[in-house]
């Protein structure tokens, strides 16, 4: 009998956890029957009577995108607890900040101002222009709403990555040196009759770094992969010796890809050939297949690598050790830009596994979230000597 009663306690919560399930889906979250699955396993691990635990159990298996945590919320809420409530939506731009966001790049001039405007007003609203493009620079981009990506992406064009620059083999001519230019000296020795003239001098040409982007598209990065897609194909197209690979549970060159002159057209076929598009994270594995078949070619070979990701990674630790320590062996510096740090400051320490395990290889560590940080790794970048 006290077997029975124990079965039948099992199927309630079986069943309780299964109609979870289906209130989400009735909610509009992408929950399928495998995903239920694996609520239904890790719940049986938990304690029913716990809703703290309930709750991150179905957060960590349910739960794939950023956008979709309100909704989550409220339907466990009603669920569980009986409470209805509505999500908190986050506030989108009044319309004075998407007008002043949409005319950063076209500040007022206040010599020549509309006929009729007073000079101090025209300096007033030149002022409140400003001030306001600071709030739009300071928008995560997880926050923002489709039409205001769009209004932040005429920002973001005028962002541009300068990689620092490296002495070359190929020498130049020039004013002064170490190496004497013997064919200048020659043929002005020549024109002179055989008079020696002035020496001429050689020095070794600058070439800009390579620029590798490594872009995390998986689930956990959903609210922050359009946007910095966006900003890699502005790069790409600005910049020369760019090369963009996007990866989730594996790598995928998208250079050919984001080579359109549209933004939308880049990021539609980018993502036709992004098969793994908001899925897992195995970052290990990744960086090891692109030390594998490129980097060991020569396309890291004294470049900047630049990878966008959280560190939430799914795959071995020690994979993503040991990838490290070869692409940091290939490339010059390695530059992680991570959403989560935020506008913390240097004091900022990383609690996921896969950020202590990147953080001895990591040169500079930024953020990514908003412009503002994409601004400040367009100002770090040519300072990477």
């Amino acid at each position: 009998m006290a077997e029975d009663a124990g079965s039948a306690t099992g199927a309630g919560f079986t069943r309780t956890l299964v109609g979870f399930g289906r209130e989400l889906r009735r909610a509009g979250l992408p929950v399928g029957t495998g995903d239920i699955m694996t609520y239904g396993a890790a719940g049986a691990l938990l304690n029913p009577a716990d809703l703290v635990d309930l709750y991150w159990a179905g957060r960590t298996t349910l739960v794939t995108r950023r956008e979709h945590l309100p909704v989550y919320d409220v339907t466990f809420r009603r669920y569980f607890l009986d409470e209805p409530d509505e999500p908190e939506d986050p506030p989108p731009f009044s319309v004075q900040q998407r007008a002043e966001a949409n005319a950063t790049l076209q500040l007022p001039d206040p010599e020549h101002g509309p006929e009729g405007t007073p000079e101090d007003e025209r300096q007033a609203r030149m002022g409140l222009v400003a001030s306001a493009a600071t709030t739009a620079r300071h928008r995560s981009f997880a926050d923002c709403t489709p039409e205001e990506l769009a209004v932040l992406r005429r920002i973001m064009r005028g962002i541009r990555l300068v990689p620092p620059r490296r002495r070359s083999r190929r020498t130049r001519p020039a004013r002064a040196g170490r190496t004497p230019d013997l064919r200048r000296v020659v043929r002005s020795a020549v024109r002179r009759h055989g008079e020696p003239g002035e020496l001429a001098w050689r020095a070794r040409r600058l070439r800009a770094r390579p620029l590798i982007l490594i872009l995390d598209v998986s689930g956990s990065m959903a609210g922050y992969s359009r946007a910095l897609l966006q900003f890699a194909h502005g790069t790409s197209r600005s910049a020369r010796k760019v090369e963009v690979f996007c990866f989730g549970t594996r790598l995928t060159r998208i250079t050919r890809q984001l080579d359109r002159r549209r933004p939308d057209d880049a990021l539609r076929a980018a993502a036709e050939r992004v098969v793994d598009w908001e899925g897992g994270t195995r970052i290990g594995d990744s960086l090891a297949a692109f030390v594998r078949d490129w980097g060991r070619r020569g396309m890291s070979r004294g470049g900047i690598v630049v990878i966008c990701s959280d560190g939430l990674d799914r795959g071995s630790p020690e994979h993503l050790d040991g990838a490290l320590r070869k692409l940091t062996r290939l490339s010059h510096r390695i530059v992680w830009l991570n959403p989560h740090k935020g506008d913390h400051g240097e004091d900022w320490v990383p609690s996921s596994l896969g950020m202590m395990v990147a953080a001895p290889y990591i040169d500079e560590l930024l953020s990514g979230h908003d412009l503002a940080s994409l601004e400040k790794l367009a100002a770090v970048l040519p300072r990477l000597r």
